[in-house]
């Protein structure tokens, strides 16, 4: 059976900044919990087309991974494991400063599509970018793989997306002003 995972956050920082951020895939190792020791392990990158109407930021650092860019992270399921899980990715959309998806090819799920949707918001009075994301996702095993997202995979996602939140501030902090 699929499932979906809902998860927001606002940002103090420009939708371009907050888009670049996302969109570069180099970020999405420090963005995973330590213990997974989370490693990109090959990438294709296809270069997205400029935005309409304008250049990207003059603060976008690093790799933007447009449609078809694949990339291969492997990380570790659990605390100590002595294995690392493949997971090979592709980007299907991607449009500037509104929303990239991206769908596994390889890896630990039967089906997994992930949206990072933005848009730029103000919240006592301080302008910013509410970050949403969206992931639809199986699990192998049928009754046994909703058993398991049941007792696991749904406290598990919740826990990677509430690190995720909290680094995602902490490293963009580090890169520019609060809006």
């Amino acid at each position: 059976m699929r499932h979906t995972y809902h998860s927001e956050q606002w940002l103090p920082y420009s939708i371009d900044l907050v888009f670049a951020f996302f969109a570069n895939p180099e970020n999405l190792p420090r963005l995973m919990p330590p213990w997974q020791k989370a490693r990109i392990e090959e990438a294709v990158f296809t270069a997205p087309p400029t935005p309409v109407g304008s250049a990207p930021s003059s603060r976008i650092e690093g790799v933007i991974a447009g449609a078809g860019s694949r990339i291969t992270l492997s990380f570790k399921p659990l605390p100590y494991a002595p294995m690392r899980i493949p997971w090979e990715a592709e980007i299907t959309e991607f449009v500037w400063n509104d929303h990239f998806c991206d769908d596994q090819l390889r890896g630990p799920f039967a089906y997994w599509h992930h949206c990072h949707s933005l848009r730029s918001e103000t919240r006592t009075n301080t302008s910013g970018t509410l970050l949403r994301d969206e992931v639809k996702y199986e699990l192998p095993l049928g009754k046994l793989g909703d058993l398991a997202n049941h007792l696991f995979v749904t406290g598990q996602l919740h826990s990677t997306f509430a690190y995720r939140h909290k680094r995602t501030d902490e490293l963009l902090s580090r890169q520019a002003p609060r809006s």
